[in-house]
């Protein structure tokens, strides 16, 4: 009786947050967007400020996303992650304070980017707003994550090829198995270059499957260990007929592997 009690209030609990953070949401919209741009991938942030010197966005006040990551993951974040309600509490305080006296000095983004920002004019929030908008940017990561899953996924074990095939099918995709390892530098050079990079996430989700495979822990699907010869990585194209297309053994630079892409693309 007491564990289906824990169970119901989880489950309310889990209802309340999502529902404070669509109402922060409501609310940043209605209030903050008009200044506060959508969502900008971080790699293009990253272009636009430190190499471009915000001359691709010329942007004057940070994005949403940029906002959160700097409440909640920069080094100026605000409260303890590991103590969820007091931090709660903290964020809503600055929110408060700062949005009635804004002060770019008293910023929690990186000041190398603030000195493209210009000054706020001051609103005032009520505290049930406060505490939505707090709400809001604590969960803003997870429900973003939620709302677009990353392109690449992990093949575990226990994998049904069969589920693979009809999905891909079913989206009249290829299929890119990744095989790689733990230990491979070159594979882990590339995720970071390459494979994370949200353009390359976004042409890879268009029109291919990716599964990453670790070959020292989980066989290769499709019967491709006949064409494998031990070099990670090596990315294997499969038409959604179970057909082998291509093998590109080694790692690519992204102007070279957008190529790769384009070569295999519904074929």
């Amino acid at each position: 009786m007491i564990f289906r009690f824990v169970i119901i209030f989880l489950f309310l609990f889990t209802l309340l947050l999502k529902a404070d953070y669509i109402e922060g949401k409501k609310i940043f919209n209605d209030k903050c967007s008009s200044c506060h741009g959508t969502y900008i991938s971080i790699s293009s942030l990253k272009t636009n400020f430190f190499e471009k010197k915000n001359t691709l966005y010329n942007l004057d006040t940070p994005t949403e996303n940029m906002l959160a990551y700097a409440i909640m993951d920069s080094s100026k974040k605000i409260g303890d992650p590991e103590d969820s309600e007091m931090r709660q509490i903290e964020i809503e305080e600055f929110l408060k304070s700062y949005l009635a006296k804004p002060d770019l000095n008293n910023s929690v983004c990186d000041p190398m980017i603030t000195k493209y920002y210009k000054k706020k004019e001051p609103i005032k929030i009520s505290d049930n707003e406060a505490t939505n908008l707090a709400q809001f940017f604590m969960e803003y990561k997870k429900q973003r994550e939620l709302a677009h899953p990353k392109a690449l996924k992990v093949l575990e074990k226990g994998y049904d090829e069969k589920d693979i095939l009809k999905k891909a099918k079913e989206e009249n995709k290829s299929i890119i198995i990744f095989a790689t390892s733990q230990t491979c530098h070159f594979c882990k050079k590339m995720k970071n270059n390459v494979l994370n990079k949200d353009d390359i996430q976004s042409l890879i989700d268009k029109d291919f499957i990716f599964l990453e495979v670790d070959v020292d822990n989980v066989e290769l699907p499709f019967d491709l260990k006949k064409n494998f010869y031990g070099m990670t990585p090596t990315f294997f194209f499969i038409s959604n007929e179970n057909k082998l297309l291509n093998i590109y053994p080694g790692a690519w630079v992204k102007d070279d592997f957008i190529a790769i892409l384009k070569e295999n693309i519904n074929k």
